[in-house]
């Protein structure tokens, strides 16, 4: 979502784009409720990007124990660790944007 939002604000228009994809098979809640926030820069939390990454932790723990890989999962707490290092650790978790 993050990806698909900087890639519209190359030189498309990110309301409409946002419209576009999110009444199709890409829609989501996410995507419908954060991805205008994110537009707008408006990182209030809804869910602190803190709290994610504990739980993030205790789901790859848990999937460690089972002998699952789990690359996405790695991949994505490993970027909202960049962005705790960025002093957003009290953003929602929407600010993910900011690193694109």
């Amino acid at each position: 979502m993050c990806e698909a939002l900087a890639y519209a604000k190359t030189g498309l228009d990110p309301d409409t784009v946002l419209a576009s994809i999110g009444q199709g098979a890409a829609g989501s809640w996410s995507l419908n409720n954060l991805g205008p926030r994110m537009l707008k820069g408006d990182f209030a939390p809804g869910f602190y990007v803190k709290h994610f990454i504990k739980d993030m932790t205790i789901a790859e723990d848990s999937a460690r124990d089972l002998g699952l890989e789990t690359p996405g999962l790695t991949l994505a707490k490993t970027l909202y660790e960049r962005l705790v290092d960025n002093g957003c650790e009290n953003d929602g978790t929407q600010a993910l944007f900011k690193l694109f």
